[in-house]
């Protein structure tokens, strides 16, 4: 093959060259390929030998090369808790969550105060400001949810919509890019329509909606669904009837999104194969719903009601699971290795459905040219090897 020569000067741009490596393009497999890095960019994915001065020339010896992961659903890692609200809170858990793969990232509140929205929110926009932030916006699940399903959630703050609320958070803060709620509430629908007209993604949670319900919030605005099958009912019967349940109805809109936590464990890999058939690639995303204790040596949970056990946090109770211990690296291996899902549809799952659902794939979810240079490098057992962040290497 011919070789192609990009002549560079090193005073002119700092150029990182990875190469040998297999690269998944929206294209498809790139074998023996290379990914050219500068200014945090892609410069040029292409199989073709390049020969470029002043390049730092990494060889990946034939591992996988794929889109780094949009986490669009996790409420902290590494010890910590985006409720803390802190900045120091707010690093430490997307730090480390970047070592497993995710390279941008909504961080989560659950069911929480105004005050502690308006923390979380204040430190949000200030992270986002920074140049090259992986904090890509802020997540709020509640707290308007359904109290006969309110999980792990903290039982105390679960509420109906209040537009005094709602209405002046999302007009001061723009950081707020997703919402949550449970469409049967008293006032959600309006809660619907408004957030949708503010931009920010409208997702059915912790509800027992079934389908009249699930079409009006629909119509409304709802177009995504929160932990698919967790918090929710599936078909389910009444005295003498049958009903269909949210999972159903949602399977039904075909062009609702659904996010699942493919931990293994919150849904089996037979349901996350199901969910991955019916809904497809390109309306199904893999998420964490990750805990304080995920990708933290001693894992404790920040909710002194959740013990970890079993490789997931539950109520101390039994009587919930509480969220993951999760994190990227580790959803794609379920779905490959349990759920019997392609590597190519794992991944995507991963990065390319979630960017596409918050509106960020015009610059990540992708190995493209002109798109931030975010990458997992992963061997063929599936394994971490590095994580690259706007053309850096995650320590």
């Amino acid at each position: 093959m011919q070789k192609k020569a990009i002549l560079l000067t090193p005073e002119s741009m700092k150029l990182t060259q990875l190469t040998n490596a297999c690269i998944l393009t929206p294209e498809g497999w790139l074998k023996d390929g290379s990914i050219l890095i500068a200014d945090g960019k892609i410069l040029e994915v292409t199989n073709c030998n390049l020969a470029i001065n002043g390049a730092e020339v990494i060889n990946l010896n034939g591992c996988y090369a794929l889109p780094g992961g949009i986490e669009i659903h996790a409420h902290g890692g590494g010890g910590h808790d985006f409720m803390e609200g802190t900045p120091d809170a707010f690093r430490a858990a997307v730090k480390a969550h970047m070592k497993h793969g995710t390279t941008g990232i909504f961080p989560t509140l659950g069911a929480s105060t105004t005050d502690m929205m308006r923390r979380a929110a204040a430190t949000c926009t200030q992270l986002m400001a920074e140049e090259g932030s992986p904090i890509l916006g802020l997540h709020l699940e509640g707290p308007y949810l359904n109290p006969a399903m309110v999980g792990g959630q903290i039982p105390e703050y679960i509420k109906n919509p209040e537009p005094d609320e709602y209405i002046p958070l999302a007009e001061e803060w723009s950081c707020i890019k997703r919402w949550d709620a449970a469409p049967e509430l008293p006032g959600a629908i309006s809660f619907g329509k408004f957030v949708t007209g503010k931009g920010i993604l409208a997702s059915v949670a912790h509800t027992q909606a079934e389908f009249e319900e699930i079409r009006t919030a629909h119509d409304a605005g709802y177009t995504h669904a929160t932990h698919f099958y967790n918090a929710m009912p599936g078909f389910h019967k009444r005295r003498e009837y049958k009903y269909e349940g949210t999972v159903e109805s949602i399977y039904l809109l075909d062009d609702m999104t659904v996010e699942v936590i493919a931990d293994g464990i919150h849904v089996p890999p037979t349901i996350l194969r199901l969910v991955y058939k019916i809904k497809g690639v390109e309306r199904t995303c893999l998420v964490t719903d990750a805990m304080s204790c995920a990708a933290d040596s001693s894992p404790k949970a920040f909710d002194p009601r959740v013990i970890v056990e079993d490789g997931v946090c539950k109520l101390a109770d039994h009587s919930a699971l509480a969220g993951s211990i999760a994190t990227t690296d580790r959803l794609i291996r379920t779905m490959v290795q349990k759920a019997d899902v392609p590597l190519a549809d794992a991944a995507r799952m991963a990065s390319e459905t979630p960017a596409r659902i918050m509106n960020v794939y015009d610059r990540k979810g992708s190995l493209q040219k002109g798109k931030d240079a975010d990458i997992i490098i992963m061997d063929k057992d599936l394994q971490v090897q590095s994580v690259w962040a706007m053309g850096k290497p995650v320590s």
